[in-house]
């Protein structure tokens, strides 16, 4: 057959897409203003940290600076008092004089007098002996003092100051002040295995005054460490104390930096570190994340403002611009959606566009049309071949059965079985003409039961007693149409293989009835039966075999799955002696392919 062409009915000349990609700029304005907010953002952020840290280290360096000069002050009136003689003598001269003593309780008076952040200071011997403050002051019995950890920390390093953290001095009788302690080791001159102890008690408020000079912020602070991580200074220290509040202590002291920052979100904290030398006191800087950032929320409502403005623009241009572009491309993949779910008609676009999308277009629309014409070639060629099938199917009476069933019938003729003759050769007058005349493809199930029951009469006389048959349809169900030439292939199988071989007399049953939405027929047959790998190839399309009428169970059941889908069809159930049973089962509103 002469192939046929097909031109395109269009000749204009294609005009380059590249024009429209203008969206791409809209893409990338997006992308350059969201990458430079992020980044001012970022580089906002970044410099306000770092501004705030270097002032908060300014402030500590300071305060270090103070507390240095505070810690050396304190420590020159320890020497001062640690060597002088009268504390020599006191200390270390067994049988100490009265004039001694006054001598250190005036230095002691002019001292306390002189300094109102010093709340005790006083001379202890290794015996337990002490001079406090004045004549009155009595020590605590109740304690030891060699577990004082000032006391005893003094008597390791004699010469030295100790400060201790803050804590609550309880070597005077009838107070509990919370103070720092510096101590100092005292050494005899003469014998140096004698030491004593000379402590002064910081009032706790003169460090706090001392901390407090300065600000961070609203809710920032400052606390002061010992190199232990125990806190010489907090301004929370009772809550501290009461376990209410913590420090990361830990991160502080394993830091080789000098910020560190803990925690997340709206407790974030930045801990800037400043170290003492003359102490080893680690002197910290605590503010907030989120307060340092609070001056940035103008900066970043700028740029935000800025940002939604850029891009709400490029945003509008790019809606301008896919706008055009894609409004073609939309009403063709409609159409193709159409097209998809069988409506050709909606192949049939036109489009004034004279690019690409255009061109596009029009040839979708040349092979949409070309599909349906080949589509509707394709259904005429199938619908004439169901029908060249269904009339070779209905030709297909053996000739060996019809010349068996004819010999029967001169047999009969023969032995004046006169009722016996009419019967047969109405029944195979009946079969004839159901098979040969009707060119329809859908029969009602009543007359492809019929059709049925006229080739069982003529098998039941030609078998005599090796055959007994039932048919019980259910009314509702004989008006349903089916493909024709079902039953008789399924009926003569099961007479041919199974019934047949029998020893006693063989007995089929048809039986059919509704079951849901399906039409369902059942022959049964209690013949031979078939082995698990008979039913395994059952349908397996054999060869004509012309014993019987030469149409296969492969057959129906191509036709059935063809007609009504694979969900239906033929159903086999067998055990070795005991029989089959065949269920067919198709919709009872008829099937897809059904003729309107």
């Amino acid at each position: 057959m002469k192939k046929r062409i097909f031109k395109r009915p269009w000749t204009k000349k294609v005009r380059s897409i590249q024009s429209e990609v203008f969206l791409m700029s809209a893409m990338l304005v997006l992308v350059a203003v969201i990458t430079i907010t992020y980044v001012s953002v970022r580089v906002t952020r970044t410099s306000i940290l770092d501004n705030s840290t270097t002032y908060t280290k300014q402030i500590l360096d300071q305060m270090n600076h103070n507390l240095g000069s505070y810690v050396n002050y304190m420590d020159n009136i320890a020497s001062i008092v640690a060597e002088s003689e009268n504390t020599q003598e006191y200390l270390f001269r067994e049988n100490e004089t009265r004039t001694e003593i006054n001598q250190i309780l005036e230095q002691f008076s002019i001292i306390l007098k002189g300094r109102a952040d010093i709340l005790n200071l006083g001379i202890v011997k290794d015996r337990g002996a002490a001079i406090i403050n004045d004549a009155q002051t009595k020590i605590n019995t109740n304690i030891d003092i060699e577990k004082l950890d000032w006391y005893r920390k003094a008597k390791i390093k004699p010469g030295r100051a100790i400060i201790s953290s803050s804590h609550v001095q309880h070597i005077i009788e009838g107070s509990r002040p919370w103070v720092i302690t510096l101590s100092r080791g005292i050494r005899s001159k003469t014998n140096h295995n004698e030491t004593g102890v000379f402590f002064i008690d910081l009032n706790y408020n003169a460090i706090s005054e001392l901390c407090d000079q300065n600000t961070l912020g609203e809710n920032g602070y400052v606390f002061i460490m010992d190199q232990n991580g125990n806190i010489v200074y907090h301004p929370q220290q009772q809550q501290l104390y009461n376990e209410l509040q913590s420090e990361n202590t830990e991160s502080i002291l394993n830091s080789q930096e000098d910020t560190v920052v803990v925690g997340k979100g709206a407790n974030e904290k930045r801990y800037t570190i400043s170290r003492l030398d003359q102490t080893g006191w680690v002197i910290v800087g605590c503010v907030y994340t989120k307060e340092l950032l609070r001056d940035s929320d103008n900066a970043l409502k700028i740029y935000t403002i800025l940002a939604i403005s850029l891009i709400v623009a490029a945003l509008l241009v790019s809606m301008l611009i896919a706008k055009g572009i894609t409004t073609p491309i939309q009403q063709l993949r409609h159409s193709m959606e159409q097209v998809q779910e069988g409506d050709f008609s909606a192949g049939d676009i036109q489009t004034k566009e004279q690019n690409e999308i255009g061109s596009l277009t029009n040839s979708f629309r040349v092979m949409t049309r070309r599909i349906e014409e080949l589509m509707e070639q394709n259904v005429h060629e199938q619908e004439e071949k169901r029908k060249s099938e269904l009339r070779a199917l209905q030709s297909q009476i053996n000739p060996h059965f019809l010349y068996n069933t004819l010999d029967s019938i001169i047999w009969m003729a023969e032995g004046k079985k006169n009722e016996e003759v009419v019967l047969m050769t109405s029944s195979l007058a009946r079969l004839l003409r159901q098979s040969i005349s009707n060119e329809e493809e859908l029969v009602t199930i009543g007359q492809e039961t019929e059709y049925a029951k006229s080739y069982l009469t003529i098998m039941k006389m030609r078998y005599k007693d090796k055959l007994e048959y039932s048919i019980q349809v259910d009314p509702s169900v004989n008006r349903i149409h089916i493909i024709k030439l079902v039953l008789q292939p399924i009926i003569e199988n099961a007479i041919y293989h199974g019934v047949k071989y029998k020893e006693s007399q063989g007995n089929l049953e048809i039986t059919g009835y509704l079951d849901g939405m399906d039409a369902v027929i059942r022959i049964s047959d209690d013949g031979v039966g078939m082995d698990e790998n008979t039913l395994q190839h059952i349908f397996e399309k054999h060869k004509v075999n012309y014993q019987s009428n030469g149409v296969g169970i492969y057959n129906v059941q191509k036709r059935l799955e063809l007609y009504y889908g694979s969900g239906y069809g033929l159903t086999y159930k067998s055990e070795p002696g005991k029989g089959t049973t065949v269920e067919i089962r198709i919709p009872a509103g008829g099937g897809a392919n059904e003729t309107k």
